[in-house]
C-alpha cells in the first residue's frame, strides 16, 4: 500500500462544522429516542459534544480514549454501561467515524460490561460509510474508498502541519 508523503489536508469551516451539528440536532430532534446523557469521546469529541450539549440541553459526560490511559476510558466506559443498565440513555459524540475503530473499541468494552445495548447509540460529524462501524446520527457522509482527505477540525487548526500530517501517516490506509 503506498501512501502519499503529505496527506491532502482538508480545513473544516466552522460554518460546516456548525452545520453539521445542527444536522445532527435535528435528526435527535425528529428521533423519538432521546438520550440521557451525551458523552464526548476524547479528544476529537469533546468539543462536539459541548456544542451539542449546548444546542440540546443535554448533560455532558467525556472519556478519553485517545490518551491510552483505563482510568480515564475504559474505567469510565463501565460506569456508563451502568447507567445504561439502569435505563440511561447515552448517546456517543465523536468528530469522525473513519475507519471504525475508535467506535468499535468503545461499543466493545461497553458490551464487555454489560451494557444495555439499545440504549447506546453514536453521532459524529462525519461518517464514513465504509468504515466497519455504524452510527446512528451524522452531519455529512464520505467514502473513504473515494475521499482521501484529511480532515482538519476548527479546534484541531491550532496544531501544526507537521503535527497533523504525523497523525494523518500514523493510520497510512485511510489514505492510501
Amino acid at each position: 500500500m503506498t501512501v502519499s508523503s503529505s496527506p491532502e489536508l482538508y480545513y473544516v469551516a466552522y460554518e460546516a462544522f456548525l452545520s453539521d451539528l445542527e444536522a445532527i440536532a435535528c435528526q435527535m430532534d425528529a428521533d423519538p429516542w432521546k438520550p440521557d446523557f451525551l458523552v464526548g469521546v476524547g479528544r476529537g469529541g469533546l468539543v462536539p459534544a459541548a456544542y451539542l450539549s449546548h444546542r440540546t440541553g443535554i448533560n455532558l459526560l467525556s472519556v478519553d480514549h485517545s490518551a491510552g490511559d483505563a482510568a480515564f476510558a475504559d474505567e469510565l466506559l463501565a460506569k456508563l454501561a451502568a447507567k445504561s443498565r439502569e435505563g440511561d440513555r447515552i448517546l456517543i459524540v465523536d468528530d469522525i467515524n473513519d475507519s471504525g475503530s475508535t467506535i468499535a473499541y468503545l461499543r466493545e468494552v461497553l458490551v464487555s460490561h454489560g451494557c444495555s445495548e439499545p440504549n447506546i447509540r453514536v453521532a459524529v460529524l462525519i461518517n464514513n460509510v465504509s468504515s466497519k462501524a455504524g452510527v446512528e446520527y451524522a452531519g455529512t457522509h464520505i467514502d473513504r474508498l473515494k475521499d482521501k482527505r484529511w480532515f482538519v477540525f476548527p479546534w484541531e487548526a491550532m496544531a501544526k502541519a507537521e503535527s497533523i500530517t504525523r497523525d494523518a501517516a500514523a493510520v497510512p490506509e485511510r489514505l492510501a
